[in-house]
């Protein structure tokens, strides 16, 4: 409309005509952004595709929880070289599985109970997650607020594996990791035997999938010898690690290079079960 028409055009036509471009105006701009136009709004479609796609993807991960003692457990980066199987263990599997590791330090499988930390794992796990279990060395020891018997031992375990199953996961029993002890020979000795046996029993006993770690570490440490295995524990000169300035001789705990190794006993114990859990493991 020109410049002359428009002067002569009434007042009421012309707001008349500002409202309906304003109307359609903006009605033109919804339908754009329906439309997926770049005009920097997210739509509510994409929005829904991108809800599908992170819930399928939610669906499709796998979590394993580990409940465990110091062995296990995740270590800070200040005390290096230290470190659990635990912490290693993710390394060995698809994009398909996360590893949530609760284990701890100083726990045995009656105080970890007591502290409300299966409590924990079991408000979170979900049907088709799984539940890895290995106590043991906290459970011989003799101080008071460790020390479990080996007949109270077996009826915590049996919680560990209803409480997973309560909860329509999957439990799996560990046998403890040896220590590095061995005979005047140079051959290791299983540690803590009564507890691994009687885990061996519940193993039966409920129908839950055991994972003999105990049997395992024990071949890998009489593979490498008395002098070997100190790569494995936490053996360390003086003034090497800030968090252990004087040295350190361990032969319960392992450093970074030792968990490794033996997170990947754990791995082929997975892959020896066949269950569905082990379709996730990479190759080796």
């Amino acid at each position: 409309m020109s410049m002359l028409n428009l002067r002569k055009t009434p007042l009421f036509l012309i707001g008349l005509f500002t409202l309906l471009g304003f109307l359609f105006g903006g009605m033109s701009g919804t339908i754009q952004a329906s439309s997926g136009q770049p005009n920097g709004t997210t739509t509510v479609a994409a929005q829904h595709d991108a809800t599908v796609v992170a819930n399928e993807t939610a669906a499709t991960v796998t979590t394993v929880y580990l409940a465990g003692d110091s062995t296990v457990q995740t270590y800070r980066s200040s005390q290096q070289p230290q470190a659990g199987w635990g912490q290693m263990i993710g390394s060995y599997f698809d994009s398909g599985v996360v590893i949530s590791n609760h284990a701890i330090g100083g726990r045995s499988s009656r105080s970890f109970i007591e502290q409300g930390r299966l409590d924990t794992i079991l408000n979170q796990i979900q049907p088709g997650d799984y539940l890895m279990i290995q106590f043991g060395h906290n459970d011989a020891d003799t101080k008071p607020e460790r020390y479990t018997p080996v007949n109270d031992y077996r009826n915590y375990l049996k919680q560990y594996i209803d409480g997973a199953r309560s909860k329509g996961a999957n439990p799996i029993l560990v046998t403890s990791v040896s220590r590095r002890d061995y005979d005047a020979n140079g051959q290791f000795k299983t540690s803590f035997p009564t507890y691994v046996q009687a885990m061996k029993e519940v193993a039966v006993e409920t129908n839950t999938p055991l994972l003999d770690l105990s049997a395992r570490s024990v071949a890998l440490y009489n593979q490498v010898g008395v002098e070997g295995t100190k790569s494995i524990f936490l053996h360390a000169a003086a003034g090497i690690y800030p968090y252990f300035p004087d040295g350190v001789a361990d032969n319960t705990h392992f450093q970074e290079q030792g968990a490794v190794r033996i997170a990947s006993l754990v791995a082929d114990g997975i892959r020896d079960l066949q269950l569905p859990l082990s379709a996730h493991l990479l190759p080796q």
